[in-house]
């Protein structure tokens, strides 16, 4: 009797270091729509199962922020962005958590930018965007908004008349034509918290791509080497198309540029990152990429940093810890922080 259980405990030990032992395969997927662009999922998995478990739970959590960061629609249930937009001047509204705390890390991200990331410019913004689709719809027509136009909406972006109470979770904004746009953040804020999440649940080693704003969790299979991530060529007529090729773990990587949402007035082009100081599209660069941990921190440099001009973007980076940035001039020079050169891929 002893010599049939222990047979069968070592049978069992056998059975639990085969399956402890079995081989990892990387597995690699994707789905659309969530904050309006694809996402790309990579990781290292026992099987192709547990991968679109994975891929499933990143999904679903994705989508929760993407609901409740959305300024242009509404959804039942749903107390997000446009809802708070919509009860303007007249009512605070009740929101999740989720939404307080992203709004608090966009004002403590207007103080560390000198204002130069301002999440209650979505008056001017939203100016720019129809003026934007108008012109793209119809380019022989196409023109730019009147400047007392955008002035007059500046006067509404004092992020002071954004009211959070989060004793009674409301969000309150007291101007009536201020508007909340969170574009600039949200994104990145959102693909770190479901990285966290993942993290929580014992998910590791892989790397999420949404829409562009990279973020590596672990390494690559038993060896644990770094991922590989190219970073985007924003001159379009040349034949490479990255400029370089980094080996990032456990890191962010966001590039913020002129090269996809523009529009032509009179043969120049006009791109959607508007510079708060001067209430047009930004020209010191025409792309910049940010390298740090944390996917919320890396988005919101990426665009205030192409806000600024080069000396205030360095002196901003020199101060922040395990950050490097690359800035790619109009004529497609270059220039990296200390550490960015580390990165790039032997």
């Amino acid at each position: 009797m002893k010599k049939t259980l222990l047979t069968i405990l070592l049978f069992i030990i056998t059975l639990l270091a085969s399956s402890c032992n079995k081989e990892v395969k990387k597995y690699d997927g994707s789905f659309l729509f969530l904050f309006d662009t694809i996402t790309e999922v990579s990781a290292y998995a026992k099987s192709e199962d547990d991968f679109k478990e994975f891929t499933n739970f990143i999904h679903d959590e994705l989508e929760i922020y993407h609901r409740l960061y959305d300024k242009y629609n509404s959804y039942e249930g749903v107390n997000n962005i446009k809802t708070i937009n919509d009860n303007a001047g007249k009512d605070p509204v009740i929101v999740d958590q989720k939404i307080i705390d992203l709004l608090k890390y966009s004002i403590d991200a207007y103080k560390m930018t000198n204002g130069t990331l301002n999440i209650a410019m979505g008056s001017v913004l939203e100016i720019w965007h129809d003026y934007r689709e108008e012109g793209i719809n119809d380019p022989l027509n196409s023109k730019l908004p009147p400047k007392e136009l955008l002035e007059e909406a500046n006067s509404h972006t004092d992020l002071d008349n954004l009211i959070i109470d989060e004793s009674k979770s409301t969000v309150f904004i007291k101007d009536s034509k201020m508007r909340l746009d969170v574009g600039a953040i949200a994104k990145g804020y959102a693909v770190e918290q479901v990285a966290q999440s993942a993290i929580e649940k014992d998910y590791n080693n892989f790397l999420l791509s949404v829409g562009g704003n990279v973020r590596t969790v672990g390494g690559k299979g038993k060896e644990q080497t770094p991922w590989h991530v190219g970073i985007q060529n924003p001159d379009k007529e040349s034949e490479k198309y990255s400029l370089f090729t980094l080996a990032l773990k456990d890191l962010s990587l966001v590039s913020s540029g002129n090269y996809e949402r523009y529009y032509t007035v009179e043969g120049r082009k006009y791109h959607h990152i508007i510079n708060p100081a001067s209430l047009m599209p930004s020209e010191y660069f025409a792309a910049v990429s940010i390298i740090c941990q944390d996917s919320g921190q890396a988005d919101l440099l990426s665009t205030a940093i192409f806000n600024m001009s080069y000396e205030e973007g360095l002196e901003l980076i020199e101060g922040l810890d395990n950050t490097e940035a690359l800035w790619v001039f109009n004529d497609y020079s270059m220039k990296y922080s200390d550490g960015f050169e580390d990165l790039i891929r032997k």
